[in-house]
């Protein structure tokens, strides 16, 4: 049997970061001078890159905003982890699922529209750094549904297309794999429904996280 590669998206997969990120984005918004947005829209663009993001949430206006929103961003998130008061919980069951997929001889990665730094604090938060072998992030690639995070981390797990799966609950991740060839299976927990996911081209959505196990392992 060749390399089994499980890639995850982070934000509406493995945490639900839905409440952070809305209010760093109102942070980024009123830096920025902007209206604060709509946190329906805002859940939308959730794992796309933040500039990516920003300037479609706000694409009206100029790009100097957009860079004041992103640092606004920043800072709040910085501030938030400083204080003690960023929240972003596990959803129910990924912790189990982490194990039992390294248990059957996955190899893990993670490929996020989070920054670098972002990610190494939330899976450290959570005790779950060493379960993964590659962290692919928007600090280094173009944003999803950009094939570039997943072709980087199949590069460095030694992993064909054939034997990885990339698991997401946006259609920007669905639309990553299926550039590539990749598997694609959504997951019935985060920001996009279903349906979309389905439409995107996911084999299929899971519901739990321990469903999700059963089709794996």
């Amino acid at each position: 049997m060749g390399v089994r590669l499980a890639v995850f998206d982070c934000d509406g997969t493995l945490v639900d970061g839905q409440a952070a990120v809305c209010a760093a984005m109102d942070a980024g918004f009123v830096e920025a001078g902007l209206p604060a947005p709509d946190h329906h829209l805002v859940r939308r663009v959730v794992g796309l890159s933040l500039t990516t993001a920003i300037s479609r949430l706000a694409p009206d206006a100029e790009p100097r905003q957009w860079d004041r929103a992103v640092a606004g961003y920043k800072q709040a998130f910085r501030n938030a982890r400083a204080s003690g008061h960023l929240a972003e919980p596990l959803f129910p069951g990924i912790a189990e699922l982490i194990v039992r997929l390294r248990g059957a001889d996955w190899l893990l990665g993670v490929a996020t529209g989070k920054s670098d730094r972002g990610l190494a604090n939330c899976l450290a938060t959570h005790g779950l750094t060493a379960h993964f072998c590659t962290l692919q992030t928007a600090d280094r690639h173009p944003s999803k549904p950009h094939p570039a995070m997943l072709e980087a981390a199949l590069a460095e797990a030694l992993a064909e297309p054939q034997g990885c799966v990339m698991i997401g609950d946006t259609s920007y991740d669905i639309e990553m794999a299926r550039a590539i060839g990749v598997r694609a299976i959504g997951v019935g927990w985060g920001y996009h429904s279903a349906e979309e996911l389905l439409a995107a081209g996911a084999d299929c959505v899971a519901a739990t996280p321990a469903e999700l196990g059963d089709w794996l392992a």
